[in-house]
């Protein structure tokens, strides 16, 4: 009896060691828009001249107007938007497949609104002893945001949960063509 409580004591603290170590991770990664050019701007600094542009330009046509400069001013670019997955699935609510997640099923409820997965939820999963219990209350959210956060049924396996996750990523997967 001894000896489970410590081998499951020693998964949790694995485990809650990998999610610290992931959650930093990602916290530390910072995203920029496209063509963000005034928070780059900010992290050079402001001496240090911009190296000359040796490439060959290419041809430019001037117009001549009367009291205006010959020399051709550049047009600030503006960022384009990024595409979004407006239009991936069809709204709607789609239920996948029960999988085996070897100390119990897995099966999926996923909710796409707008074209986009909005809700996904667990219908089962394993929860008659209390390590899976305890391996599944800390696996299913981060299942659950990698999937939103994806958009697809392509997400990582949570360490420590691989055959939940593994059934996760199946039924999800199939809710998800229903959806198509």
């Amino acid at each position: 009896m001894i000896k489970k409580f410590l081998v499951s004591l020693a998964i949790v603290a694995v485990f809650a060691f990998y999610s610290d170590i992931k959650g930093s991770e990602k916290q530390e990664t910072a995203i920029l828009p496209k063509n963000n050019k005034s928070s780059l701007s900010q992290s050079t600094p402001s001496s240090t001249p911009a190296p000359a542009d040796t490439s060959t330009p290419a041809p430019v046509s001037i117009v001549n107007i009367p009291g205006q400069s010959a020399s051709p001013t550049p047009v600030p670019s503006t960022p384009t938007p990024t595409p979004s997955h407006q239009g991936q699935y069809k709204d709607g609510t789609y239920t996948g497949p029960v999988a085996d997640a070897f100390y119990g099923n897995v099966q999926i409820q996923v909710k796409i609104s707008n074209g986009l997965i909005s809700d996904v939820q667990f219908l089962q999963y394993p929860n008659d002893r209390n390590t899976s219990i305890m391996i599944n209350s800390q696996a299913m959210p981060m299942l659950q945001q990698e999937a939103i956060q994806s958009q697809t049924g392509n997400v990582d396996i949570i360490s420590g949960a691989t055959d939940t996750s593994n059934a996760f990523i199946q039924s999800l997967t199939s809710a998800l063509s229903q959806a198509k």
